[in-house]
């Protein structure tokens, strides 16, 4: 199943962040995305403040959606986002599943 098709699940306390690995494997479904230490990073540029902002509202109903929420940086008119699972301290499949489906927006 492809990763824009998955529900996010409850991550609990006790689970491990994604591998190295793990992490290089599924980042190939979301190439818009890179991996920097422990998270996803990406960044998308607008024709101005108020198409970021339609954006942002977007990620924002996908994230309350799967209950998986980005970091957000909103700048005139770019939109800086990066995913990370903070209950585990790394990357779970969440964020992947977010970021594919975020992606799809575009």
């Amino acid at each position: 199943m492809a990763l824009v098709d998955e529900k996010a699940h409850k991550v609990q306390s006790e689970e491990k962040p994604l591998s190295a690995e793990e992490s290089w494997a599924l980042s190939r479904e979301v190439p818009k995305w890179s991996l920097h230490d422990g998270s996803l990073e990406t960044e998308l540029r607008f024709h101005g403040f108020g198409e970021a902002m339609e954006y942002v509202n977007q990620v924002a109903t996908i994230a309350q959606r799967e209950d998986h929420h980005p970091d957000i940086q909103i700048s005139y008119d770019t939109v800086h986002l990066t995913l990370s699972t903070h209950k585990i301290g790394g990357l779970s499949r969440n964020d992947f599943i977010v970021a594919a489906k975020i992606d799809h927006l575009m």
